[in-house]
């Protein structure tokens, strides 16, 4: 089947199990669900894959799946030090699917009990382990118990046992793990939490980065940069920004993979998305926490890529906490970001990541471009010092639960030829794709060409100097520096009282040939 053919059918069946789980529990909540049992088949899929290469090795053509715990036993050390865990072939997704039948209660009423000894055995494989961190709590949000699946033990069991069956019937065709070929895993979670955040408003969105934006982020970051070799987003949401990198370079082992996320949900799904993608554990390193007040990366910094979309206008401690001002990431501005809005403290903790031939691409709600106060004297500081590389105008409505016009700053460390700053106006680069706004391929390239290209083209980019940015109050919005085009349908003012003076003097002449009749009649 065609690989464009297979995602359609794929996403079409993805959509069904959402409408048959519609109801139990809403949207965006069951996707812990449906995302922690596609990771569960994918990492026991990966298992299998991994066995049988030995077993072939050997001589042998038995599955991995076909084998007593017993005779697995035997391979636990060396599949925990290569894999960073372990799982015995009872306990593996395929057999744990294929006893379910929803029709007889006998297969599925101890379910639940099933579920959590398997994923907690999974969790204790690694414990004293290098990848103990990278496994503990990634099936936390898989309830089995939750009053939302069911009044009883038993209605909760058959509806997770839906759920198993329909997630072992996805078709997601051959998988190759040696090589790394595993789109439809990550395409299926990209799938899904897409879907989700359609549904799920603000809530949902605030943890997509639409994959047409994270793909011009990751392009940006690493645009003329190729030896990077780590890259970091202290905002890491899903991990999706992160993983794109995994897309666009040539050898995605070559990368480690650093994030770090303030919402438990979203840290436990980022580490699955790169398991999803096939990201061994000793390749990322994803911590929870709160990045501006606990950053847990300090002693792996400067990252040679960052990419990030942090969230907009958050609330943060600010100068309510007298130790920040002497933070080394703060300080150099002198002035904290304002308590209302942490934005641009997101932005000076990601300056300071960065290495001296690094460059970070990061998106920012508008109002940091243009506001007063804290935020103009970090601007001022930003641009003083020739850090601020390119701003770009993205279209409005691209994101899901955000419908503003959302921008793009490019920071580098690294002297440029010259002290200009570009600003790209992509404002009207975008498709309309049903309630949204979409970044075609071309669109994408187009945004990207401008950045590299750095020529002033009308209407679309322009060079301004950060003497001239400085003059104008360090005011960074594009539309102060972009010319918009008039697009408005000219007026020949001439030929208008032209045609004025002919429609007056006609009204004139007939006015006279109606006072006639009207003396004659």
């Amino acid at each position: 089947m065609p690989q464009q053919n297979q995602r359609a059918e794929l996403h079409a069946t993805i959509w069904g199990i959402a409408n048959d789980l519609r109801g139990a529990i809403g949207g965006w909540d069951f996707k812990a669900y449906v995302l922690s049992s596609l990771f569960y088949r994918f990492i026991s899929e990966n298992t299998t894959a991994y066995f049988n290469r030995m077993l072939k090795a050997v001589g042998s053509d038995k599955s991995y799946a076909d084998m007593s715990d017993n005779e697995a036993e035997n391979a636990r050390t060396q599949a925990i030090d290569e894999k960073g865990f372990f799982i015995l072939p009872s306990q593996l997704f395929s057999n744990v699917a294929k006893s379910l039948d929803t029709n007889k209660e006998d297969t599925y009423k101890n379910l639940n009990e099933r579920i959590s000894t398997i994923f907690h055995e999974i969790e204790k494989s690694a414990l004293g382990t290098p990848s103990e961190d990278d496994l503990k709590g990634l099936f936390t949000d898989f309830v089995v118990d939750s009053p939302q699946l069911g009044n009883t033990v038993l209605t909760r069991n058959k509806l997770l046992a839906k759920v198993f069956i329909r997630v072992a019937e996805m078709d997601l065709g051959e998988v190759d793990y040696d090589n790394n070929k595993i789109d439809a895993f990550g395409d299926t979670y990209e799938y899904l939490m897409k879907m989700y955040a359609s549904e799920g408003g603000k809530s949902g969105g605030e943890q997509f980065t639409p994959q047409e934006v994270s793909e011009v982020l990751a392009r940006l970051a690493s645009y003329g940069n190729k030896n990077i070799r780590a890259v970091y987003d202290p905002a890491c949401g899903s991990g999706s920004l992160l993983l794109k990198f995994a897309k666009i370079v040539p050898d995605r082992n070559s990368i480690k993979y650093f994030g770090q996320e303030l919402v438990p949900t979203n840290y436990n799904l980022s580490r699955i998305n790169m398991f999803l993608h096939n990201i061994n554990f000793d390749k990322f390193d994803i911590q929870c926490g709160d990045t501006l007040l606990d950053p847990r990366h300090r002693h792996e910094e400067p990252f040679d890529a960052i990419v990030s979309n942090p969230p907009y206008s958050k609330k943060w401690d600010g100068d309510a906490n007298p130790l920040l001002i002497n933070d080394d990431r703060y300080s150099p501005a002198g002035i904290l970001a304002p308590k209302s809005a942490s934005d641009l403290a997101f932005t000076m903790h990601i300056l300071k990541s960065l290495s001296e031939s690094g460059t970070a691409a990061i998106v920012e709600f508008p109002g940091v471009l243009y506001r007063g106060g804290a935020e103009k004297k970090i601007r001022q500081y930003l641009v003083n010092n020739n850090f601020v590389d390119t701003v770009i105008q993205l279209p409005q409505n691209l994101f899901f639960g955000v419908s503003i016009a959302t921008c793009i700053i490019v920071l580098r460390k690294s002297a440029r030829p010259d002290n200009n700053i570009l600003f790209v106006d992509a404002s009207s680069q975008f498709v309309k794709n049903g309630n949204k706004n979409l970044l075609t391929p071309e669109n994408q390239d187009a945004i990207v060409r401008a950045y590299a290209e750095r020529k002033e083209v009308q209407y679309f980019t322009r060079l301004v100097s950060c003497q001239d940015v400085a003059a104008n109050d360090y005011n960074l919005s594009v539309s102060s520096y972009v010319e918009q085009e008039d697009t408005r349908e000219a007026i020949d003012i001439l030929q208008v009282n032209a045609d004025l003076e002919t429609l007056c003097t006609e009204g004139n002449r007939l006015r006279n040939e109606i006072n006639q009749l009207i003396k004659t009649l």
